[in-house]
C-alpha cells in the first residue's frame, strides 16, 4: 500500500480514474475468504489524508483495536490454558507472522524478548 508522496504522486499520475481504480492501482486491496476482492477505501482515503498533512483521531489509531474500541492491555488465560496476545497488539508492534520471541520468566510476570534481541530490565 502506497503512503506519502508516493500514494500522492500515484493518485496526480492516475489523474481521472475511477475511485476503485485508484484504490486499487495503490495497493489498497484485500482477498475475502470466498477469493474475491475488496477495495479499502476508508484504509485508502486516511492514507492520502495523512499524506497531505491531515491526521484523523488521536496517534494514527495507536491503541486502538478492531471496530475502533480501546485497548484494554490486559489478557486472560483460556480455559485451555493458553495465553492469547491479539492482533491489536501486534499491529501496534509492527509484528510479523514468524518472529521469534524468547518467553523470560520473572515473579508473577512474562516477558516476551525479541529472539536475538537485548533484554530492556
Amino acid at each position: 500500500m502506497l503512503t506519502g508522496p508516493d500514494l500522492l504522486s500515484k493518485v496526480k499520475e492516475l489523474g481521472d480514474a475511477s475511485k476503485s481504480d485508484l484504490v486499487r492501482s495503490c495497493g489498497y486491496v484485500s482477498t475475502k475468504k470466498d477469493g474475491s476482492e475488496r477495495l479499502n477505501f476508508s484504509a485508502f482515503y486516511e492514507a492520502l489524508l495523512e499524506a497531505k498533512g491531515l491526521s484523523l483521531g488521536d496517534n494514527s489509531g495507536k491503541g486502538v483495536g478492531k471496530g475502533g474500541r480501546k485497548l484494554s492491555y490486559v489478557a486472560t488465560v483460556q480455559g485451555n490454558g493458553n495465553l492469547l496476545v491479539g492482533k491489536a497488539y501486534t499491529a501496534l508492534l509492527d509484528l510479523n507472522p514468524g518472529d521469534e520471541f524468547e518467553i523470560k520468566l520473572g515473579r508473577k510476570q512474562i516477558r516476551l524478548v525479541p529472539a536475538g534481541g537485548e533484554d530492556e530490565e
